[in-house]
């Protein structure tokens, strides 16, 4: 009988042991994924995977190393210990790698509370393909639209499991369906694309086909005859669709990785304000069915809710266990990593303040200026927050929306931006991170 990936992991733990492993942690990996592609209503491309992966970490003292392999047999795992024994006898010293302590370790957790696995039977591959097609179809009903670039579902089904050689040993299971389209609206050098997605735990949740199809569409029709937006210093509103990656600049700031390094422009922002006052930044790993949540880290430290920011004042960063001893700080279980890799920081669910607005009223409250829909390209300089960014929308004039605009790139710098945020009240509750649209007031934007 196959063996569960708690038995597998305890049996990898025990031959690296035995071969000479000082203290050693398994990360298993048990999945299966479809994807579906559909272009012009006929089967495109078609992908299943599925199988076990496995990674062990072996720590030798101030010395450590990680191997992964796909094969549950017994003398699979034995040379894989022993790779993994030698290479880290061999590797660099890091003083500060190491397992947690049984008293760090998360002890109590409740998995299913997170709601993060769907039960009901699993879409089938013609499913998937039915709702690809369907969701073509719909983009290509709108007026405007000349062809669609193409139309996805998929799903997957994870399995997660972590043991450790001092005694811990924790799982739990994850899906994910998801539905895309890309339309494109005019002809040769006029085209324009736009696209819409949306990817849930729940199979039932996720928009129908039609509706992410149709919103594709519009998004595409709307954006027909855009020119490039005039060169000067302007407001910029970033719309919910791309606003959270100001945040995600923000996150990276402030990632324990960067903070050792002395790579980051907010290294010296610790208990400083960097938001206005009126503005908190929430983590929350417990939050029900969303692909950011999860019991334990990649350490089996117990995840929990914090303020990342607090009425503006930037409350701690974001560290696992490694880059916390280097900062003489306590791990804030965000640890994470591959089956191949050594834990490293990472942030997961994210809520930003909203403000009592709408996008429509910031709209008029700007007067002349940009909104921007999509971007391309990053020019972000680590360590002064100095940005650039390609990017798209429309170009507003007198409070009202006057066309659609393209081929301009934004700048500014991170710090600066982020002080003057004015967030909108339009932030999507069903998304990992939730981040309304964000108004501020001056970039520089490079166009005609």
């Amino acid at each position: 009988m196959k063996n569960s990936l708690s038995e597998s992991a305890q049996q990898l733990l025990d031959i690296a042991k035995q071969a000479g492993a000082h203290s050693a942690d398994v990360l298993m990996v048990d999945g299966t994924s479809v994807s579906i592609d559909v272009r012009e209503g006929e089967l495109e491309h078609a992908e299943r995977a599925e199988g076990v992966d496995i990674g062990l970490r072996v720590i030798q003292g101030d010395r450590q190393a990680s191997v992964s392999i796909s094969d549950l047999s017994k003398n699979a795992m034995e040379q894989m210990a022993e790779r993994c024994i030698a290479m880290a006898n061999e590797a660099p010293r890091d003083p500060y790698c190491g397992l947690a302590t049984s008293q760090e370790f998360a002890a109590d957790w409740n998995a299913e509370q997170l709601e993060l696995f769907d039960a009901s039977p699993a879409p089938t591959a013609e499913y998937l393909k039915e709702m690809a097609a369907r969701a073509e179809a719909s983009a290509l009903s709108i007026k405007g639209v000349s062809k669609a670039q193409g139309a996805s579902s998929s799903l997957s089904d994870m399995s997660i499991h972590l043991a450790t050689s001092n005694g811990f040993s924790g799982g739990y299971r994850r899906t994910s369906h998801s539905i895309s389209c890309v339309a494109i609206s005019g002809e040769g050098l006029n085209m324009e694309r736009d696209w819409c997605g949306e990817s849930h735990s729940h199979y039932g949740a996720v928009p129908t086909p039609e509706e992410i199809g149709c919103l594709a569409g519009e998004r595409a029709v709307a954006r027909a005859g855009a020119v490039r937006p005039p060169t000067g210093f302007f407001p910029v509103l970033f719309d919910e669709r791309v606003s959270s990656s100001l945040i995600g600049h923000l996150v990276a700031a402030i990632n324990g990785a960067s903070i050792v390094r002395g790579s980051s422009w907010l290294k010296n922002y610790l208990g400083e304000q960097i938001l206005p006052s009126n503005l908190s930044l929430f983590e929350d790993p417990s939050r029900k069915s969303m692909a950011g949540s999860k019991p334990f880290d990649a350490e089996g430290l117990l995840a929990k809710p914090r303020h990342v920011i607090k009425n503006g004042i930037l409350e701690g960063w974001t560290l696992d266990l490694s880059t916390a001893k280097q900062l003489d700080m306590k791990s804030t279980a965000n640890a994470s990593r591959g089956v191949g890799s050594a834990p490293s920081p990472s942030s997961g669910n994210l809520q930003l303040s909203e403000g009592n607005e709408t996008k429509e009223d910031l709209i008029a409250k700007m007067g002349t200026g940009l909104i921007v829909t999509s971007m391309i390209g990053s020019t972000i300089n680590p360590n002064t927050g100095d940005y650039s960014r390609g990017a798209s929308g429309f170009w507003v004039e007198n409070g009202h929306i006057v066309g659609p605009v393209n081929e301009c790139t934004i700048a500014g710098n991170l710090l600066e931006m982020l002080k003057r945020i004015i967030p909108a009240n339009d932030a999507r509750k069903n998304l990992s991170r939730v981040v309304p649209s964000l108004l501020i007031d001056g970039l520089t934007i490079a166009g005609k």
